[in-house]
């Protein structure tokens, strides 16, 4: 079964099930501060989750584009990645915890459908702690469908409760689906969720539970079912695979990667591991990059995830002595040829894409290039006292040359400002013939936690609040943003689009396709448009209609659906005059005299061919 075959009959088994298809959403949250990606399924469903009416009705699925970095450390083994797809489908306070393990299981199972193994399966339940009871209904369900005592383990929160996205939200139990990927022969009776032979495929979501700003778990009034399949994991398990890597959705970049390198995958584990970093991490870049809300390279926010991913195979690339020029932008183009027929976003912004990625890899070169010559710099000469070299520094002397070593400061610094991993500092200073003492390590380790500590910090006060306790602040700042986006385009013209956006209670930020500074003179007319809407005091009115529909309407959006499901489309003018048509998934005030004073705070590059605003909303004195 290829893996288009499998996305297809997820989707025509749930379609069977009652459910609207409707397509991925982008990679980067629109409404969700809490978060730089889209993580899973149901990261951009909070709304609906949370009692909001979905267009497509109470029950929908997808295949959803996802991007993870809290594993990035493990991808390199078989089954982790920082880009995946997951399919997934929902409930809205419709069906419950019977019908979603029945339906999974019919689809795992039936000949009909995927046709797998009864005897490869087991599962997990949550076990229960003071948030939360033992899960006994999703237990007896497992039960009823033959699955034995053994093969269902009680696992606790941290193995079994799923989310919230962010800080606060939705979240609940769950109960996870394991496939034995061994021997078929030699299946074991019990179930061990830590033997790696026993491989998560899908996971079953019960969102009963909102976690409060206070960490309180508060059943939610309407209960909602959230399941997600690792469809790269699916597609190795149809193909009797236990390496991910191996199936076509990696292959090609893998036989791309043994060309460049001339090495065979599998053949040595350091270089198969490697191999494996360089083809997620190049897929990730360019979903992130490729997404209509396209993100650059930078060192903020996602652009800082796209330009660790890039640099982190690059210096992978480097240990596999891969030379070519501009070999990133090579493999992002066999990323982009094999899912530009599945995601079409990435063919329309291919030329992005490429400059990007290969722009990106020339600055690191050359940082890399600073960094040696740093290295060289700042090394020191090892004192005669320090016992722990003292030999070895007589011997070098005897061939006239003076032992030198890294201080812990100075490994910090190759890190933090020009990207030297521990290993490569560690190869460097051996070719160079320096030496760093262990209390070099330790000292540099202990900057690093320090200077991570910092960065959490900043960025727990930076995407504080979000979508699931959007409050009224959030809600005006969110619909000033589509006052803003007419009034661009307004003043600068209709290639004007929206690449992202980022709303807390205190201010809004606005990426948007456009390749020139704006004068002075342009900021003053967008202000002075957005303020004049806001003075008319327009209502804000949502209608539901086809994606058809809405283009025929004028409606501004991203039209990349190939399903016919139904969009929101938020109107801000009166009968007499049109300001704002655009589709959107919410929040929103009701009348634009809510909003006070529009203030552009500042505008500035935000990557190749995308601006930034930061505006926020003031009293009217």
């Amino acid at each position: 079964m290829t893996a288009q075959e499998i996305r297809r009959k997820y989707l025509e088994f749930f379609e069977s099930k009652g459910h609207t298809i409707i397509p991925s959403d982008s990679l980067i949250p629109q409404n969700d501060p809490t978060t730089l990606f889209t993580t899973a399924g149901m990261h951009p469903l909070v709304p609906y989750i949370m009692g909001e009416n979905h267009p497509g009705g109470k029950r929908v699925a997808n295949v959803q584009k996802c991007i993870r970095t809290t594993d990035i450390e493990e991808v390199g083994d078989t089954t982790h990645h920082t880009f995946f797809e997951m399919l997934g489908n929902w409930s809205f306070g419709d069906y419950f915890k019977k019908e979603a393990i029945e339906w999974s299981w019919e689809f795992l199972t039936s000949d009909q459908w995927l046709g797998l193994d009864k005897k490869r399966i087991a599962v997990s339940v949550f076990a229960g702690d003071e948030d939360a009871p033992f899960d006994k209904e999703a237990f007896d369900v497992w039960k009823n469908l033959g699955i034995s005592e053994e093969r269902i383990a009680k696992l606790p929160k941290k193995q079994n409760w799923w989310g919230p996205a962010g800080q606060t939200g939705p979240c609940g139990p769950d109960t996870e689906i394991f496939y034995w990927v061994g021997n078929p022969d030699k299946v074991p009776k019990s179930f061990n969720d830590d033997h790696d032979n026993w491989v998560e495929i899908w996971n079953n979501v019960f969102m009963q539970f909102e976690k409060s700003k206070e960490g309180k778990y508060v059943p939610l009034k309407q209960k909602n079912v959230d399941t997600g399949m690792g469809f790269e994991r699916i597609v190795a398990v149809m193909c009797g695979m236990s390496d991910n890597y191996e199936t076509e959705l990696f292959m090609n970049l893998i036989k791309k990667i043994e060309s460049l390198s001339r090495k065979s995958y599998g053949n040595l584990e350091n270089h198969t591991r490697s191999m494996r970093i360089i083809a997620d991490h190049i897929k990730a870049a360019v979903f992130i990059v490729g997404d209509d809300k396209g993100i650059a390279p930078s060192n903020t926010d996602q652009g800082y995830v796209v330009r660790r991913l890039i640099r982190r195979a690059i210096l992978h690339g480097k240990k596999m002595g891969i030379e070519e020029q501009n070999w990133t932008s090579l493999l992002a183009q066999v990323a982009i040829n094999d899912y530009k027929n599945i995601y079409e976003e990435l063919e329309r912004n291919e030329k992005f894409i490429l400059s990007a990625i290969e722009d990106e890899e020339n600055k690191f070169i050359k940082t890399l290039e600073k960094g040696l010559r740093e290295l060289d710099r700042i090394a020191v000469e090892v004192s005669l006292d320090d016992k722990e070299f003292a030999e070895k520094k007589i011997a070098m002397l005897q061939r006239g040359i003076i032992l030198r070593k890294l201080t812990g400061k100075s490994i910090f610094d190759l890190r933090t400002v020009y990207g030297f991993p521990h290993e490569m500092v560690e190869e460097v200073a051996q070719e160079r013939e320096l030496v760093i003492p262990q209390r070099e390590w330790d000292e540099a380790n202990r900057l690093f936690e320090d200077h991570q500590k910092l960065s959490r910090t900043a960025s727990a006060g930076k995407f504080k609040g979000g979508l699931a306790d959007a409050g009224e602040e959030t809600r005006k700042l969110h619909t000033a943003a589509h006052l803003m986006l007419a009034a661009l385009r307004k003043v600068l013209g209709d290639h004007v689009s929206q690449k992202g956006s980022n709303i807390t209670a205190e201010r809004l930020r606005f990426d948007f396709a456009h390749g020139e500074k704006l004068t002075d003179e342009q900021k003053e007319q967008v202000e002075n448009l957005v303020n004049n809407a806001i003075e008319k005091n327009f209502p804000i009115t949502v209608t539901e209609m086809s994606v058809d529909e809405a283009k025929e309407k004028g409606a501004v959006g991203v039209f990349d659906s190939k399903y016919d499901e139904k969009v929101k489309v938020y109107h801000i003018g009166d009968g007499d005059e049109t300001f704002s048509y655009e589709i959107c998934g919410g929040p929103h005030v009701t009348n634009t005299k809510e909003l006070g004073k529009f203030r552009i705070k500042k505008e500035q590059s935000s990557g190749a061919g995308v601006r930034r605003i930061k505006a926020v909303l003031v009293e009217e004195s």
